[in-house]
């Protein structure tokens, strides 16, 4: 059995994602006046969210058409 690099860093990104989302949702609105009012904190999270799903994803995939 051979672990594919992609699903490790996928769980990585997917973890930090969604704590920088929570992290976005839950932080004062106040600490974005310097950024134009863009919660960047939400937005990366995002971001991240979606690109360690789609780690994990493509990692699950390759695995099952091996096996």
């Amino acid at each position: 059995m051979t672990l594919d690099i992609r699903l490790p860093i996928g769980l990585l990104f997917a973890i930090l994602g969604a704590l920088l989302v929570a992290y976005g949702i839950a932080s004062d609105p106040a600490i974005y006046e310097r950024s134009l009012k863009i919660n960047i904190n939400l937005w990366w999270g995002l971001v991240m969210l979606v690109f360690g799903g789609l780690m994990i994803v493509f990692g699950r995939r390759k695995r099952r058409s091996t096996e």
